[in-house]
């Protein structure tokens, strides 16, 4: 069980934060080496990675179940299920992978033919998405045992992990995209092809670490029974599929919006291109305190400590905004910089900065609510967070279709939906909490 001190909640989340700060490094690397490769490869992959992350969100979704049935499990101290658990959601996420890899070979093509305007920034999208598709393969077991890591606090693994995902990526794209190191020059689905590989990477080093060379007896015990059950993998569906499904109408969303940003024109998309990647850097400390949130108050909860859930989701809170304001400041005090390192291009940098520095607030939003939504996840309550999703993504389509398409807003004003969506976000959580009785889920 997790101690409650600042100190404990920062080595779980740090690593966590680690983690997604190297992920976002290799984003902003992505993205800097293909706006200098070609403009509207920069803006495919844009596109591209946003279908492939929110299809990729079904699998994240079911594995954060996975995380807090597994926190829970540990809280009432029956480790001994932890192994069960994992084999049954690796079985999960192979039936999703399958349903990922046939909506991404048959149906993606059709609807991305029916609503972009550019006929050749369609059929490089298409090529980019081939290609990393790849890329759940590995993450079939790859993310069971993240969940697994997450579950018992071993953060620092994931963060090694990450890192060395993040080096190889970078050098893979390096040698790719520009065809360096004595391979073939391969741009955009250069780019790809080096993510996947540094996937399968990943996996390679999960396996060995985990299961090959465990760090101690304990940790080897808790995974050796790795029975398939029908019952748990009913479990990780009911807790699951709901995060699934909020995930994928999140990135879904978002995915919309930039397609009726590619409508609007080529310099808006690709100034919006550059808010997306810089975009991930702020999500570093509220995803890793995020995750963290989930472990804690699973815990707890499966301890009935609830007076201790309200302690550390305060703390958490207070963390959040601190890191996230050494994180992310830049985009207050210095956008600029910011955005040259994504794009050079003098076109787009006055606007794209503006934007940048105007999203600072609705970023400081989020981060103050997070807590507050993610406690509700952590408690099991997740058909309630997916509501909450639910509605704030369907204001936030409303409003996006209102500015882009009925008034005709410039695409710094439109971006204005962002304070809408984390309002209601934030808004709802805290009225969750207060108003209804969410201690007594059972998963």
């Amino acid at each position: 069980m997790l101690s409650l001190s600042y100190r404990t909640i920062l080595s779980v989340a740090v690593p966590l934060m680690g983690s997604s700060f190297i992920q976002s490094i290799v984003l902003l690397t992505d993205s800097s080496f293909l706006s200098r490769y070609d403009t509207l490869a920069f803006d495919a992959s844009g596109n591209g990675g946003l279908i492939y992350i929110t299809l990729f969100m079904v699998l994240a979704g079911l594995n954060e179940g996975t995380q807090i049935l597994m926190a829970r499990r540990i809280g009432e101290e029956k480790e001994s299920v932890l192994g069960s658990i994992f084999a049954s959601s690796i079985v999960t996420n192979l039936f999703i992978a399958l349903l990922l890899f046939m909506t991404i070979w048959l149906v993606v093509p059709e609807v991305i033919a029916q609503t972009v305007n550019s006929h050749e920034l369609g059929q490089l999208e298409l090529s980019y998405l081939n290609t990393r598709s790849l890329g759940i393969i590995p993450s079939i077991i790859s993310l069971a045992i993240l969940a697994y890591l997450t579950a018992s606090g071993r953060t620092a693994i994931i963060f090694l992990n990450a890192l060395i995902v993040a080096i190889t990526n970078i050098v893979l794209d390096y040698a790719f995209i520009f065809g360096n190191l004595g391979l073939p020059e391969m741009g955009l689905e250069g780019a790809a092809l080096a993510s996947s590989m540094a996937d399968f990477v990943g996996l390679l080093v999960l396996v060995l670490i985990v299961f090959i060379i465990p760090r101690s007896r304990n940790s080897k015990k808790k995974l050796t029974d790795l029975n398939i059950n029908f019952s748990r993998i009913k479990r990780v569906l009911v807790v699951g599929s709901p995060i699934m499904l909020q995930g994928l109408t999140a990135l879904l969303t978002w995915t919309i919006f930039f397609f009726w940003i590619e409508q609007m024109g080529i310099f808006e998309l690709t100034v919006s291109q550059n808010i997306r990647s810089l975009y991930f850097l702020a999500f570093v400390p509220i995803w890793g305190f995020g995750a963290t949130t989930k472990t804690y108050v699973s815990q707890l909860m499966g301890k009935q400590d609830f007076e201790s859930i309200s302690l550390v989701t305060k703390r958490i809170q207070l963390l959040t905004m601190l890191f996230l304001i050494a994180i992310f400041h830049g985009a207050l005090l210095y956008p600029e910089k910011l955005i040259e390192f994504i794009n050079p291009n003098e076109e787009y940098l006055e606007t794209s900065a503006t934007t940048l520095r105007f999203l600072f607030g609705s970023i400081l939003l989020y981060g103050f609510g997070s807590s507050y939504f993610y406690t509700i996840a952590g408690s099991g309550n997740t058909r309630y967070s997916f509501v909450i999703e639910l509605i704030s993504v369907l204001l936030y389509l409303i409003f996006a279709y209102l500015f882009i398409k009925v008034l005709d807003w410039d695409i710094y004003s439109v971006w204005t939906v962002e304070y809408i969506y984390f309002g209601v976000i934030c808004g709802l959580s805290v009225g969750y909490l207060r108003f209804f009785n969410w201690k007594k889920k059972q998963i």
